[in-house]
């Protein structure tokens, strides 16, 4: 068991949870990307392991996973992530830690019990929103890496005409029972100032049927359900 970290100030945590933010939009992101059709830009050929990679996310319907979140510092926060495609996604955090983010498909909110705050803000002016555009072949910004492992993928996604929005170093193993052969293992996202957070995934479930209202959430400045 994770014992919760001691309480930092809220700015710290905030900044953490926007790594994890950042992160779960690059894998909503390129899970949404469609093709355009009759597109006049030609695009550069791309790597078959990545086009597989970007198909497999492209595959889930609806994802919930146990998740581990490591900041620069080693300090962990462990919990729930929720995803239904198109861009619904749901951050619950262990107990004792009163953070809550969630996407409703069009815009993000995190939500700070303790002091209750509320943070809203569209999807694609989310941390590497460029890449959420669905007008974009995102695989267009990934780069492959060397792994020296048939069964892992290790890919980095970045938009190089915003290197402020950071980036995105996605692993992913071949796994059968995973839609598309492959299954989201780990991120690690990386701002602009070199500050590094980690996610690792386990006990990856699809096709669940979710609740009509797991992404919805209460508003802790009195003003009901949202």
């Amino acid at each position: 068991m994770i014992r919760p970290p001691a309480r930092r100030p809220l700015s710290s945590r905030l900044s953490a949870s926007r790594f994890l933010v950042a992160a779960a939009l690059i894998a909503l992101g390129l899970h949404q990307a469609p093709a355009i059709a009759g597109a006049k830009e030609t695009a550069p050929a791309v790597n078959p392991q990545i086009e597989q990679a970007v198909a497999a996310l492209r595959a889930i319907s609806t994802l919930q996973a146990d998740f581990v979140q490591t900041d620069r510092n080693g300090q962990r926060l462990s919990g729930v992530l929720t995803l239904q495609r198109p861009g619904k996604i749901r951050f619950q955090y262990q107990p004792g830690v009163p953070l809550l983010i969630v996407s409703d498909g069009s815009a993000l909110t995190m939500i700070d019990y303790e002091v209750r705050q509320v943070q809203r803000w569209p999807i694609r002016n989310s941390p590497l929103g460029a890449l959420l555009d669905p007008n974009k072949d995102v695989a267009r910004y990934a780069t492959l890496n060397p792994t020296g492992n048939a069964d892992v993928v290790s890919m980095d996604v970045h938009d190089p005409r915003h290197p402020e929005y950071g980036s995105i170093t996605m692993i992913m193993l071949k796994k059968p029972s995973a839609p598309g052969g492959l299954e989201l293992n780990s991120w690690v996202a990386l701002d602009s100032q070199n500050r590094r957070t980690t996610v690792r995934l386990s006990n990856q479930r699809y096709g669940l049927a979710l609740p009509s209202n797991i992404f919805r959430w209460n508003d802790p400045r009195g003003t009901g359900r949202k």
